[in-house]
């Protein structure tokens, strides 16, 4: 039976997921422990997470870590240089969401925490290209919009324009770095 979580970005993620990964996969997921993982090993993934690390300066610790599948949920957007964690990933297979650029929207900064903001918050466009230039193929891509029940102008203009960008895809062999 498939479970709907309260979530719509659980629900768009996980059916993204199923499609792509195998049982088989060892998934690495970027980032720290989250809600979302739980979700993943609910559905028996076999998953392991890096540790919080500043992905920025330890890149190159990715290298070391024996996967098959990469998930990279709404981290990517954080990090001040996405392209050398894409670039020094370990696996084929990736598996990617960012929150899109909001045109009647500024950029994502918590008040509370100064470590949480978004440095990134991409184009469609945008995403694809770095994703190319780090030497993966775009395969799939898929757009939601938030699942918010607000009332309200920017509310409203939240459930008709898409938020968060999904593209699943693999590594491209044929890509040399220049």
């Amino acid at each position: 039976m498939y479970k709907i979580y309260p979530e719509k970005r659980y629900n768009e993620t996980l059916a993204l997921l199923k499609r792509f990964a195998q049982p088989t996969d060892k998934i690495l997921d970027l980032g720290i422990r989250n809600p979302f993982l739980e979700v993943m090993e609910e559905h028996h993934f076999q998953i392991m997470n890096t540790s919080g690390e500043d992905l920025d300066y330890h890149f190159h610790q990715l290298k070391n870590i024996d996967a098959t599948f990469v998930t990279a949920l709404e981290i990517l957007e954080h990090l001040v240089n996405p392209m050398e964690v894409l670039r020094n990933l370990t696996g084929d297979k990736l598996l990617a969401t960012v929150p899109m650029r909001l045109w009647f929207s500024s950029a994502y900064k918590s008040k509370t925490d100064p470590r949480d903001v978004h440095y990134h918050e991409f184009e469609d466009w945008q995403f694809d290209m770095l994703l190319e230039k780090a030497g993966w193929k775009i395969i799939h891509r898929h757009k939601w919009t938030h699942g918010s029940n607000k009332i309200g102008f920017r509310p409203l203009l939240r459930k008709i324009t898409p938020r968060y960008y999904a593209v699943y895809a693999e590594r491209n062999n044929e890509y040399e770095f220049k």
